[in-house]
């Protein structure tokens, strides 16, 4: 029996998790999911684009796609500010850009805090919610990355850039 206290697997029984705000919800995703995070930057608009595909930017020589997680998730776009983040991640062999309205903080959350997500958002449109982590005062929508966008939303993708 492993205990959260126990030297050595103490890595094994945490997440640690990259924090980001979308409107009033706060997300995590896995760091070892995270290339980078740069500020928000000029977009080049790609015609015939899906929707939810905010533009391309040219980040260090490669173009990259950025999905704005406002559109995704269905909520009213909100203008950049100083506080407007891109998170970099590599989804399935595409590296893309996803629009945070901010970034909060790298934690740590022991993993029997981790609850899978209850039925109300485990329906077929919210694939990509892995589980809920309750902190002291509040909760943490867990995104498994990978999954947030349909395998033809995917390929969509890919031809757009």
């Amino acid at each position: 029996m492993s205990s959260p206290t126990r030297q050595g697997d103490g890595a094994t029984d945490q997440l640690q998790l990259v924090t980001f705000s979308i409107g009033e919800e706060e997300f995590g995703v896995e760091i070892l999911k995270v290339q980078e995070i740069v500020r928000s930057m000029e977009m080049t608009r790609v015609p015939s684009a899906p929707e939810f595909v905010e533009g391309v930017v040219n980040l260090r020589g490669r173009v990259i796609p950025i999905i704005d997680m406002r559109k995704r998730f269905g909520l009213e776009r909100k203008e950049h500010d100083n506080r407007t983040r891109i998170i970099v991640i590599d989804m399935n062999g595409v590296v893309t850009g996803f629009v945070v309205d901010s970034v909060s903080e790298v934690l740590r959350l022991p993993r029997n805090t981790i609850e899978p997500p209850p039925p109300v958002v485990a329906g077929i449109e919210s694939d990509y919610v892995s589980g809920v982590g309750k902190l002291e005062d509040r909760l943490l929508i867990l995104l498994d990355m990978d999954s947030l966008l349909s395998s033809r939303e995917q390929r969509l993708l890919g031809q757009s850039v």
